[in-house]
């Protein structure tokens, strides 16, 4: 295995998915800021790495920060709207959500304030009927993949928010193309589930892919691994 081709701890390297057996690779890389270029980072730390018929996982939050979506959290001045809808948000072990004001402001901004208000609501009728999710699903993936620090986060991003990316579909069809067709996957993963933002073989996929990545094979804490390799064993 190459040097920054690591199997994080508590994750497996081999899962099988439709009675076949595949390689869950994480890749090691420098901390990413808004001063790197995400073309460059795929080819530096994940392009020496790739063999014929892998897939290319990268997580939501490096493409997002190389957008400069990375927000201090010093720089964030939440509204009274938002210190209020956020202590009703139910906070786990698994991250922060939307139950900080500094992520409700940035939700309100990124969704809009009627948007926001519709999905509390959704989400309070839920609460009553014993549904969870609602609020999100409302919502929509702008506020569900809005990343708040923890404790655990990778420095300097504990102290910071981390808006989801603009345009996955398109990073993932043009990461794909830079990597001479590689599929690649741009996915928000967490230790509770996730979602697969952008596909450069197509939405259709999703669902399949998913299985691969259910354990979040990338790791939530301070791993330093944003991107993997999916690959197939003989």
């Amino acid at each position: 295995m190459e040097e920054n081709l690591v199997v994080n701890d508590g994750k497996s390297e081999v899962i099988e998915v439709d009675g076949k057996k595949y390689q869950r690779l994480a890749i090691k890389t420098s901390v990413v800021t808004k001063d790197d270029d995400l073309k460059e980072v795929v080819k530096t730390y994940a392009a020496p790495n790739i063999e014929d018929g892998d897939v290319l996982f990268i997580s939501e939050k490096m493409v997002a920060c190389t957008q400069g979506r990375a927000i201090p959290l010093d720089e964030i001045k939440p509204r009274w709207l938002a210190r209020v809808l956020s202590k009703f948000v139910m906070k786990t072990p698994h991250g922060i959500g939307l139950g900080m004001p500094e992520t409700m402001e940035m939700a309100l901004r990124e969704c809009g304030v009627l948007r926001i208000l519709w999905a509390s609501f959704c989400g309070m009728v839920g609460k009553i009927l014993g549904k969870r999710g609602w609020f999100y699903e409302v919502a929509g993936y702008k506020a569900s993949s809005i990343d708040g620090p923890c404790h655990y986060t990778l420095p300097p991003y504990n102290r910071y928010v981390v808006l989801g990316p603009e345009n996955p579909e398109k990073v993932a069809s043009e990461l794909s193309e830079m990597l001479e067709g590689t599929p690649v996957l741009i996915v928000d993963i967490n230790d509770l589930g996730g979602t697969i933002l952008g596909s450069s073989l197509g939405e259709e996929t999703e669902a399949y892919y998913l299985q691969f990545l259910k354990d979040n094979p990338l790791g939530q804490s301070k791993e330093q691994t944003p991107m993997g390799i999916i690959r197939e064993l003989e």
